[in-house]
């Protein structure tokens, strides 16, 4: 790319709704999202829920003159269903499976099983670098109770820092995906100030879509209203995000969703809205650095710092309700195994009495006795991996507790370096020891 041209990236992200045997339609609606992939309208196309890799392999050989390059990121017990198709070489990919997920007895509702994850795709568009991420994150299926919240701000925190320590030094960073949160979520709010990255529905010059920008809609045939719960029209919750670097500028030009049925089908393509956006990526002109901007820059950074440390005290203070409720499951689990070796062991002293009693025949119920006998080792084994999984659970929250303890205390003494906000002093310098602009969220 020349310094002075700028490249169109259309980028394309979609939750399929791909349970198989499940999801209503499911082989008629992946066929209607490959013929609409095949058009080739689309750059960089991100898909969520693809939980069967035989779909995968059907839309790569449907796509392979469209979307040449693609992958599939493997995870969990079903894989993490999420995927990527491109026109743009793929030169390196990794997957990075969250450390907490759900809960295994929750089978209805399946997360754990899935093996949640953010998946990174290494891209060249020209002579640029794009680091793409896919993710999905745990479902929020009680807004009012919702028990799953700490694991999903656990999830945030962790994408987060993924995607922060994996895109230093490249030019483009774009994420998709089915976030399962609302826009001022607490876990959306953190990730999006902690890495700097743009809503492509809050930053677009030019909408076409669903009211608000919703993905999830009132007027799809597969959406409840138990679902909505009491966002009677919507809510949103699948983003496009997207970042550029101190030398090159991205912006978004125009930005789009389907709103339910498709034109000339009976049904639509899953139970989200599709969401395309097109992205502008142009270099940025060097600019003199005045003290005038100086000085702002520096009064804009102070306030990112001190709304960032909010929002992580906020996110720790929801992590410390979880281990609470963890570390009480546990012991619930604990006592529970107590009472069942205790019932146990009574029960052997009565299977031992008929044979203490010498020269005395008694009645000896067998049946009965197994399955008692039955019933104690089916509740030891099960509280020994609640028991487990609630451990590993805890030193997954403690973690997260920890790292969200060492960044407040990190993100308050880079806030002491910076000055009270005041009228430009074109003699003022910067405190001792820190340079101008320490710390500057990337653009």
């Amino acid at each position: 790319m020349a310094n002075t041209d700028s490249v169109s990236v259309r980028v394309f992200s979609l939750n399929c709704w791909g349970i198989r045997y499940v999801s209503k339609h499911c082989p008629q609606r992946y066929a209607m999202i490959g013929d609409l992939l095949c058009k080739g309208e689309h750059d960089v196309v991100l898909l969520q829920e693809v939980w069967s890799e035989k779909d995968y392999l059907s839309l790569k050989k449907k796509l392979s003159c469209s979307h040449p390059h693609s992958h599939y990121f493997k995870s969990g017990v079903i894989g993490s269903g999420l995927a990527i198709f491109s026109k743009y070489r793929i030169h390196d990919t990794f997957v990075y499976r969250y450390s907490l997920n759900g809960y295994p007895y929750m089978a209805h509702h399946g997360d754990w099983f899935g093996g949640k994850a953010v998946g990174l795709a290494v891209l060249s568009i020209g002579n640029l670098t794009a680091n793409v991420y896919v993710t999905h994150l745990h479902a929020e299926y009680c807004r009012d109770k919702d028990s799953y919240l700490p694991h999903r701000v656990v999830q945030a925190w962790e994408l987060q820092q993924f995607i922060r320590h994996t895109s230093a030094g490249v030019d483009v960073v774009i994420v998709g995906g089915d976030l399962n949160m609302h826009p001022q979520d607490l876990g959306n709010r953190l990730l999006r100030t902690y890495t700097g990255l743009h809503d492509s529905y809050l930053e677009t010059t030019k909408f076409d879509g669903c009211e608000d920008g919703l993905t999830l809609i009132a007027d799809n045939p597969f959406i409840t209203e138990k679902e909505l719960g009491p966002f009677e029209k919507g809510i949103r919750i699948d983003y496009i995000l997207f970042k550029g670097s101190p030398k090159l500028g991205i912006s978004c030009d125009s930005m789009s969703t389907t709103k339910g049925s498709v034109p000339n089908h009976p049904f639509p393509y899953s139970d989200h809205e599709a969401l395309t956006a097109e992205l502008r990526l142009k270099p940025r002109p060097l600019t003199d650095a005045g003290g005038d901007n100086q000085s702002k820059t520096q009064d804009s950074n102070a306030e990112k710092l001190a709304e960032l440390v909010d929002i992580v005290t906020e996110a720790r203070t929801e992590v410390k309700v979880g281990l609470h409720c963890a570390e009480r499951m546990r012991y619930t689990a604990a006592r529970t195994g107590v009472m069942g070796l205790a019932l146990l062991i009574l029960e052997l002293a009565i299977a031992a009495v008929p044979w203490l009693a010498l020269g005395v025949e008694q009645p000896f119920p067998r049946t009965s006795f197994y399955l008692l006998a039955a019933l104690c080792f089916a509740i030891l084994l099960s509280t020994f991996l609640l028991y487990v999984f609630y451990t590993m659970e805890l030193k997954s929250l403690q973690g997260a507790e920890d790292q969200m303890r060492l960044a407040v205390g990190s993100l308050q003494e880079k806030l002491r370096g910076f000055p009270l906000a005041q009228p430009h002093d074109p003699q003022r310098k910067p405190p001792e020891g820190q340079e101008p602009n320490a710390y500057a969220p990337e653009e």
